[in-house]
C-alpha cells in the first residue's frame, strides 16, 4: 500500500467587514444585491483559479462577509488576494480595507457564523432578519456553483444553531428593534404622533417592520414610495396608506413631517436640493428622516440643514438598548448552544477528513482479495484440495494484511515502538488485553 498522506482536511475563512469595524459609507461600498451575488462570486473564483476554492457572500445593511472553504495548503495563501478582490469591489485600496476587516478561521470561522445567524453579532440583538439574509447568501452561491459541501454544511448547522437559539432562550425578546427606535425618536421630536404624516419609502423587509410599528401609534396618515408602484401598493394596502411612484417623490415631499427611507439603490434618492425645496414649502416646520439604507439613500449633507432631524442606522444603534440582566443571561445560554454546534461542526470536519484514507484501505483490500481469489480459482481447476485452497487463500490474506504492520514493528525504534505497539493492540487486539510485543514476530 502507498505511503501517501491522506490527511485531507478543509479550511474554511470568513473575512469581512461590519457596523463595529467600519463607518457607513465605507460599508455601502460593499453592499451587494442578490443578483449581484452570482456574478461577483464565479469572478473570484476565476481570480484564485489554482486553489478554486468554496466560496459564498453575505451582505446586508450591517455587514458583509466572504466565507471560504479550501484546502489547507492553500488557505493562508487565500487571505490576502481574497481581501484585495473584495477591496477591488468596493474601489478602495487593499490596505485601506484591511484596517476595517476581521478575519477568523475554522473553529473560529464556525463560531461566527453561528453568532451572526442567532442574531449575537447584529447591532440590534436578537434580530431576525439576519437568518433570512443568509438564507438568500446560500441560494445564490448554490446558483453560482461556489458553495460546496463543507460551506453548505457550515451553514446549514448555522441555521439550525439558531433555530435553537431563538426556541430556548430569550434573545430577542428583550431587543428594541431598529423599528421601534425610529418610533421612539419621532415621539421626542413630534409630541403627538397621531398629528403627523408619514412617508415610507421602499417596500421591502424592513419598511414593512417600520411600518407596522408606526401604524400600531395610528399617524395622521401614512404613504408608500415605491420604484415598483404595484409592490408599493401592496404594501400600502395593509396599513390603509396611499401608495407613490418614486418619481413623484420630489413634488410630494414637503406634505410629510416624517420619511423612513430603507431601498437597494445604489445612488441617494433624496438629495439636498430636494429637501430644501421641501423645507420652504413646509415653512421650516421640522422634519424627520430616518435613512436605513446601506448604502445611503439621503445625501449625507442634509442632517446640515437647521430643521432637519436626520438618523442613520448607525445613529440608530446608539438608540437600541436592552434589560441588562436579561440581555446578558440570554446571551449565556446562546453562547453555550453555539459552543456545542462549533465542537460538532470541528467533528464533521474531523470525519471527513478521515473519507480519502478509509476509500483508500477499501481499495487496498479489494485487490489484495482478488488476487487471493483468483489464485484459488486456478488451484481448484486443477483439481486441488479444496480444504488445502481454502487454508491457502485465507492465509494468503492474512499475511497481506499484517505485513506492513508487522513490517513497521519490527523496524521501529523503542520510542515509536511503545506508540506503534499501542496503536496495533487496539487496531488488531479489540477486546483481548494483550502484550504486543510479544506475539510481534509470529
Amino acid at each position: 500500500m502507498s505511503s501517501k498522506s491522506y490527511n485531507h482536511n478543509v479550511s474554511v475563512i470568513a473575512l469581512g467587514l461590519n457596523h463595529t469595524t467600519a463607518p457607513l459609507d465605507l460599508r455601502g461600498r460593499f453592499a451587494f444585491a442578490p443578483d449581484q451575488l452570482p456574478p461577483a462570486l464565479r469572478g473570484f473564483r476565476e481570480r484564485l483559479q489554482r486553489a478554486m476554492p468554496e466560496a459564498a457572500l453575505v451582505s446586508t445593511c450591517n455587514r458583509t462577509e466572504l466565507y471560504v472553504a479550501a484546502d489547507p495548503r492553500q488557505a493562508t495563501e487565500i487571505v490576502r488576494p481574497a481581501l484585495d478582490w473584495l477591496a477591488e469591489q468596493g474601489g478602495v485600496s487593499g490596505s485601506q480595507l484591511a484596517a476595517h476587516t476581521y478575519i477568523r478561521e475554522d473553529r473560529e470561522a464556525a463560531r461566527h457564523a453561528f453568532r451572526v445567524a442567532s442574531g449575537l453579532d447584529s447591532m440590534v440583538l436578537g434580530e431576525p432578519q439576519i437568518l433570512g439574509q443568509m438564507k438568500e447568501a446560500v441560494r445564490q452561491a448554490d446558483q453560482a456553483g461556489t458553495l460546496g459541501s463543507t460551506l453548505h454544511q457550515l451553514f446549514q448547522r448555522s441555521f439550525s444553531v439558531a433555530k435553537e437559539v431563538r426556541t430556548s432562550t430569550e434573545i430577542g425578546s428583550h431587543s428594541i428593534s431598529m423599528a421601534a427606535a425610529a418610533v421612539r425618536l419621532s415621539s421626542q421630536l413630534f409630541e403627538d404622533l397621531g398629528k403627523i404624516n408619514i412617508l415610507f419609502v421602499g417596500a421591502g423587509e424592513m419598511i414593512e417592520l417600520v411600518a407596522t410599528h408606526f401604524a400600531a401609534r395610528s399617524p395622521k396618515g401614512m404613504a408608500v414610495a415605491n420604484r415598483t408602484l404595484e409592490r408599493g401598493e401592496i404594501l400600502a394596502s395593509r396599513f390603509g396608506a396611499q401608495a407613490l411612484r418614486l418619481a413623484d417623490l420630489p413634488l410630494r415631499l414637503h406634505e410629510f413631517d416624517a420619511v423612513i427611507s430603507c431601498t437597494a439603490s445604489t445612488l441617494p434618492i433624496i438629495g439636498l436640493g430636494a429637501v430644501e425645496r421641501a423645507l420652504k414649502a413646509r415653512r421650516n416646520r421640522p422634519m424627520f428622516m430616518v435613512d436605513l439604507a446601506v448604502p445611503r439613500d439621503i445625501e449625507p449633507e442634509v442632517s446640515r440643514l437647521s430643521d432637519v432631524y436626520l438618523y442613520t442606522v448607525d445613529d440608530l444603534s446608539a438608540v437600541v438598548q436592552t434589560a441588562g440582566e436579561k440581555r446578558r443571561a440570554a446571551v449565556e445560554q446562546a453562547e453555550v448552544i453555539i459552543d456545542a454546534g462549533v465542537l460538532s461542526f470541528a467533528h464533521w470536519l474531523d470525519q471527513r477528513a478521515a473519507v480519502p484514507l478509509i476509500q483508500a484501505l477499501h481499495q487496498q483490500a479489494d485487490q489484495w482479495r482478488e488476487v487471493e481469489i483468483a489464485r484459488a480459482r486456478k488451484q481448484l481447476a486443477r483439481g486441488e484440495n479444496v480444504d488445502a485452497v481454502l487454508e491457502a487463500l485465507t492465509r494468503g490474506l492474512t499475511q497481506k494484511l499484517l505485513h506492513g504492520t508487522l513490517a513497521e514493528l519490527r523496524g521501529a525504534d523503542s520510542r515509536d515502538r511503545e506508540v506503534l505497539s499501542a496503536t496495533v493492540s487496539r487496531l488488531f487486539l479489540r477486546g483481548r488485553h494483550a502484550e504486543p510485543d510479544a506475539q510481534e514476530g509470529r
